[in-house]
């Protein structure tokens, strides 16, 4: 299984803190006003000896991210099939880190949105290395309605790339409400209402390459670059702390409009 690679740069060919300012100073203005998340989440990707511990990313997100909420726990187990009908397991993902969500395509307000969401993330992530590692994984909570075409529909509606994302529902022999049980196993009911709507509400689940549920992203408020770098973290398997204390993710970005 490929991995961001994290020791394989010298002591003396590491870039500094210093160098990596100098090259977000020198970007056209162009990469900064339509890229600029994409970019600095690309530098601290790709510079591995930038990335804190999954400690100080967790700390740093429980003090600017509101809508974060950290966990660690054992996530709970599917097994349920594509828009192809080919069964996929939780299992499956195990070496990878998943992004998970959970929208039915007739939803006429919020998941639209989250799909969009999810897309945004998904291009700042496959801007990087951590394409090979992490995978995006939706679940429908309407399986009746979500055939395998609509899934596929949906999915290019949204502008989401089946490189690294795949859309999920039960099997046509399970109960209506298989998917429904498992999205409230992860923490969050939807409830059916008339004309097949559903009331419910919206996180974005983060899970290791163990299969343990790591964070929980409510809502859309959410800042998309702190998802990533929390995401960056585990790709890295980033444990330990530096032995000397370096900017911040986000002063160093903040310092290269400065």
């Amino acid at each position: 299984m490929t991995q961001v690679a994290r020791n394989e740069t010298s002591t003396s060919d590491a870039p500094t803190f210093a160098s990596c300012h100098r090259l977000l100073r020198t970007l056209p203005a162009a990469v900064f006003l339509g890229l600029a998340s994409v970019a600095a989440v690309t530098v601290a990707s790709a510079t591995a000896v930038l990335a804190h511990s999954l400690g100080d990313v967790d700390k740093d997100l429980r003090d600017k991210e509101q809508y974060f909420q950290p966990v660690d726990s054992k996530a709970p187990g599917f097994t349920l099939q594509d828009a192809n009908g080919r069964l996929v397991s939780h299992g499956d993902f195990l070496g990878k880190v998943v992004v998970l969500n959970f929208v039915y395509t007739n939803c006429p307000d919020v998941c639209p949105l989250h799909a969009e969401r999810i897309a945004e993330l998904q291009a700042m992530i496959n801007q990087t290395p951590m394409k090979k590692i992490v995978e995006f994984v939706t679940i429908t909570t309407d399986p009746k309605r979500d055939t395998g075409q609509v899934l596929r529909d949906y999915a290019e509606a949204h502008g989401l790339d089946p490189a690294n994302w795949i859309f999920l529902t039960s099997a046509p022999q399970e109960p209506e409400d298989t998917t429904r049980k498992i999205a409230e196993a992860y923490g969050l009911k939807f409830t059916g209402g008339e004309g097949g709507m559903q009331m419910h509400g919206i996180v974005t689940h983060v899970i290791d390459q163990d299969g343990r549920l790591r964070a929980r992203f409510h809502g859309l408020k959410f800042e998309p670059v702190n998802l990533v770098v929390f995401v960056n973290a585990l790709t890295n398997k980033v444990q330990d702390r530096h032995a000397h204390a370096q900017p911040s993710f986000w002063d160093m970005v903040k310092g290269a409009f400065q």
